[in-house]
């Protein structure tokens, strides 16, 4: 076949090869409101809403699973899961990870308090001596991560991270802005708990594949999908449905990890709109 055939069907045939052998695109993730969570036992949320969207219209079948962060990563170092959605740029999972270029959302991480217990909080060195409450297996900022200053203490659930902020287990708690909002409306802990005006940092998450495992071209694809998708009115209803927020049209530059620097703030979207 000449050359230029074989660059053309490249792309198709990495597509169709999940379908022609009955074999499904593996993907795993973590129930991670407004992104990807199971409501009333059905998958659900932003971000796995877009990339079901997506892979339909490129012909390819997936299979989820939705488990515990640590677990996903396992999985996928094990080569038991092809992908995972909603997972951050990090050096140390480059060899094991491959990213397109457009990513799925934004993460804003912020703190969150008990009313009765409030703490002033700037810089890293406010956290000094505090208990702060954090999921396993969760990138922050590499200062945060690496801080000896303070103690990060894992709890299963973000549920359960808020609980043992209300009982007073936790100083404070880390999470995204977004998640921290709904999971206050969940838990009605509105009253009892709220979120710190500043913002560590906001980092984009991807969808990403296993690095050396032949899926180049069909995560280009992928990437190409969904850039156009994400500038049609129907991923605009998607984002106003699950967050409340009016969306942006994305730049034409990706911005992998924008540091915003502590002390600076975000609009607190406070909407309970699923």
């Amino acid at each position: 076949m000449p050359l230029i055939f074989r660059l053309l069907f490249a792309p198709l045939l990495a597509c169709l090869s999940f379908n022609a052998v009955g074999e499904k695109l593996r993907l795993v993730t973590e129930p991670w409101m407004p992104y990807a969570m199971m409501e009333n036992g059905k998958p659900s949320g932003l971000d796995y809403d877009t990339t079901t969207i997506v892979f339909q219209r490129m012909g390819v079948e997936v299979q989820w699973q939705f488990l515990p962060w640590k677990r996903c990563l396992r999985m996928l170092q094990q080569g038991e899961a092809d992908g995972v959605l909603d997972v951050f740029k990090a050096r140390e999972r480059d060899s094991l990870l491959e990213y397109p270029s457009e990513p799925m959302s934004d993460v804003n991480w912020v703190l969150f308090q008990a009313d009765d217990r409030p703490h002033h909080f700037e810089t890293l060195e406010d956290l000094k001596g505090l208990i702060i409450g954090v999921s396993p297996g969760y990138l922050y900022t590499p200062q945060f991560d690496s801080s000896t200053s303070f103690i990060r203490e894992p709890a299963p659930s973000h549920q359960a991270n808020f609980g043992k902020l209300v009982r007073g287990r936790i100083d404070l708690l880390i999470t995204d802005r977004r998640l921290g909002q709904k999971t206050l409306d969940q838990l009605k802990l509105r009253g009892q708990i709220s979120q710190l005006s500043n913002v560590l940092t906001t980092r984009e998450q991807f969808l990403a594949l296993r690095r050396n495992a032949g899926m180049d071209a069909l995560l280009q694809r992928f990437n190409d999908e969904l850039k156009r998708f994400k500038r049609e009115p129907a991923y605009a209803q998607l984002v106003t449905h699950y967050t409340g927020e009016t969306p942006v049209i994305p730049p034409t530059v990706s911005t992998a990890h924008r540091a915003i620097g502590v002390g600076k703030t975000v609009e607190q979207h406070e909407s309970s709109a699923l």
